[in-house]
């Protein structure tokens, strides 16, 4: 094999790597992603050296380069002036972290008010269903999803007493 052919080989095989791009909703998942893929690379201890030991400037630039790839433009220039590949990573991790639990949060709020939301006397049927679904969209706009079964359960918590009436005063058999 030529020279030549085995710098191709080289550029071909490292250009097929495909990088996640970082979103604000999944930042834990695009965090496991890219240390997988700087690992397999041999460049994550650019990024979290052993105690110490000294960082390859090959290793940090490469690193540093391949975490840059996968921002978009918006997150991109917030961490681009940031020197080293563990500089950009502790920037990315405090941002998304505090982010993750800003959602926590929220959505532990949304299971509150989920928990409590009650059918008034005065309300349709279709308006309360409007309700759930409303909270469905909220829970999916966080990144998380309403379980059906609880959705149907708090719809018919409303109309059990009814059809333990009707059960018990006609014979529905």
């Amino acid at each position: 094999m030529r020279t030549r052919d085995v710098v191709m080989e080289r550029v071909a095989t490292s250009s097929s790597v495909s990088y996640p791009v970082l979103a604000p909703s999944s930042y834990t998942a695009w965090a496991i992603k890219m240390e997988a893929i700087l690992d397999a690379q041999g460049l994550w201890e650019a990024v979290a050296p052993a105690d110490g030991e000294e960082v390859d400037v090959r290793k940090n630039k490469a690193a540093r380069a391949h975490l840059l790839q996968a921002l978009p433009e918006d997150i991109l220039m917030q961490v681009s002036t940031k020197p080293t590949a563990r500089e950009v990573w502790e920037a990315l991790k405090t941002q998304f972290i505090g982010a993750d639990r800003v959602r926590t949060v929220r959505l532990a709020t949304l299971k509150g008010e989920f928990d409590s939301l009650i059918m008034a006397d005065g309300d349709a049927l279709d308006e309360f269903a409007g309700k759930i679904s409303a909270m469905a969209a909220r829970f999916a706009s966080l990144g998380s999803t309403l379980d059906d079964a609880g959705m149907v359960k708090k719809l018919l918590d409303r109309l059990y007493p009814a059809v333990a009436g009707i059960e018990q005063f006609c014979d529905v058999a």
